[in-house]
């Protein structure tokens, strides 16, 4: 069998192989709490309920896009959004600055859709950085005290788009709600990446609001009431940062009772993925540039996991040098933290319509751990006039 005696032996062995087992620990119930969690989460109907039935008590709504240069998003997506099964809502679209043919794509199809309301803008007129300025003209401009917010490139699941997210509203003291974008499917080894990169971001926002520790949400498909936005400041906090339009303001107002989730297929969006790796690394560019505004405590939800992966590694790689440590017993600790990550992963991947990304999910993890290193340590361009 395996002899153990240079092992028990070993203080440094000893500490290595409890830190990897500590990291293997938190890893499953990680893998368990966010990724199996997410899903397989349903939705349960509170004691209020939410309004299922008759259109009578569907309260009205407003859906905001921020444009520029959108046109073909626009001419693709827009009617899935103007066409909603739904009984009282408008969607309000700002032009900021279009120089292709976004202002005809919305001039036709306002001459159809009498519920489409278009905010142009011809002057640069925007002090601050970033699409909150041009945001928060086209929340200003809605007429209903429900918000949806998505970008041009989103598209419905169905029509029912609506229904769907405004249960999340059951509760009176719900303001704001969280919502999911996946990416469509395709075949480059690229798609996989942001595939795997979008579940795993993803599951991690919307795990933590199930936790009670709302802290991030994507304006892709987010919702708040309007009121609130106004009443909480807007983006005052933050005009002078170019991201943060989604993130930071939920980061700065969600609570534990005021923020719901909802993951049903009904209230999901889908957008491309992008084409090339400059774009998808502007995009994660993106994400981390508001991350110095997080406390510490935001920063560390983010991280525990890279570091609990990286220790558990790194310490199953000295293990393995010292030579003290049977390598059967850190083979089937690497196997076990693998199989339950895949399985788990798979769960999540069904949910969303991820495709076989699962199977990888082990490499995909590693190279992100790597990636989004470098990432934050990457100088960001606060120059950027409009952030999607």
């Amino acid at each position: 069998m395996f002899d153990f005696t240079d092992f028990i032996t070993d203080t440094q062995s000893i500490v290595f192989a409890s830190l990897m087992l500590l990291a293997l620990v938190f890893c499953c119930m990680y893998y368990g709490l966010f990724h199996l969690r997410i899903g397989r989460w349903h939705r349960k109907a509170g004691k209020e309920g939410a309004p299922e039935g008759g259109n009578e008590s569907l309260p009205p709504v407003s859906v905001v896009l921020t444009a520029r240069n959108d046109g073909t998003w626009l001419k693709e997506n827009l009617v899935y959004l103007l066409e909603q099964d739904y009984p009282d809502f408008e969607v309000v679209v700002v032009d900021y600055l279009s120089h292709d043919d976004t202002q005809y794509v919305l001039k036709l199809l306002k001459d159809y859709y009498p519920h489409l309301k278009v905010v142009p803008f011809k002057e640069d007129v925007n002090l601050f950085q970033g699409k909150k300025y041009p945001l928060s003209i086209g929340i200003k401009s809605a007429k209903n005290d429900i918000l949806l917010l998505a970008d041009p490139d989103c598209t419905p699941q169905n029509m029912q788009w609506l229904r769907g997210m405004v249960k999340g509203y059951e509760k009176k003291e719900t303001q704001i709600v969280l919502g999911f974008c996946g990416l469509k499917r395709n075949k480059t080894l690229l798609g996989a990446f942001q595939q795997y990169d979008n579940l795993a971001y993803s599951a991690h926002y919307l795990g933590c609001a199930l936790l009670k520790h709302p802290y991030t949400g994507s304006g892709r498909n987010l919702s708040y009431r309007r009121s609130f936005f106004f009443k909480r400041g807007a983006f005052i906090s933050h005009y002078n940062v170019a991201g943060g339009s989604d993130d930071l303001f939920v980061y700065q107002n969600a609570t534990r009772t005021n923020t719901a989730i909802i993951i049903s297929s009904d209230a999901c969006l889908s957008t491309e993925p992008r084409k090339t790796f400059g774009e998808w690394h502007k995009q994660r560019l993106a994400r981390v540039s508001t991350r110095n505004w997080h406390s510490v405590g935001g920063r560390l939800l983010e991280d525990l996991l890279p570091i609990s992966v990286a220790l558990f590694y790194t310490m199953g790689a000295l293990l393995l040098a010292g030579g003290n440590t049977p390598w059967i017993v850190l083979a089937i600790a690497a196997v076990v933290k693998w199989a339950w990550q895949i399985v788990t992963f798979a769960q999540l991947s069904k949910r969303f319509e991820g495709g076989l990304v699962y199977l990888a999910a082990p490499l995909f993890e590693i190279y992100f751990i790597l990636a989004n290193t470098i990432l934050v340590l990457t100088p960001l361009d606060n120059n950027r006039k409009f952030s999607k």
